[in-house]
């Protein structure tokens, strides 16, 4: 759930820019605004994803000089489904068939502005033979 940001002075200005997410690019006046303001480019950026149902890029490991941001659990539990989507070629309408359930709480549940329960996309992960998995570390 967390993607490596490299976060380097530009001028005047602080630039945040991730390997994984190349859409996710942002800037800030000093370090700490760019540390807040990378949070709110990568989610952002999963957007774009989404609007496109393109499979969002697993985060890859962190190098050095690299800091990690964290995307909210309940925005992780949205990606994978979409992943799996995408890798089994499923729409919405056919997600929708195998929950049983409209097309438009499928909309609800991939818009990510939207509050979904969590058991609701377990059993969205499940309809695609999959099983959601939660961990305290």
């Amino acid at each position: 759930m967390r993607y490596a940001a490299r976060i380097e002075p530009d001028d005047n200005v602080f630039m945040v820019s991730f390997r994984d997410i190349p859409e996710a690019l942002t800037a800030a006046d000093t370090r700490e605004e760019a540390e807040i303001a990378a949070a709110d480019a990568l989610r952002t950026a999963m957007d774009f994803y989404f609007e496109d149902r393109r499979a969002v890029p697993l985060p890859s490991e962190a190098k050095a000089g690299e800091v990690l941001v964290e995307l909210p659990a309940s925005l992780w539990a949205k990606v994978l489904l979409l992943n799996e989507m995408v890798r089994q070629d499923v729409a919405p309408v056919e997600l929708a068939r195998r929950l049983g359930t409209r097309k438009q709480e499928v909309t609800r549940i991939m818009d990510l502005g939207h509050a979904t329960k969590i058991d609701t996309i377990a059993a969205a992960l499940a309809s695609l033979g999959r099983e959601l998995s939660l961990s305290v570390r």
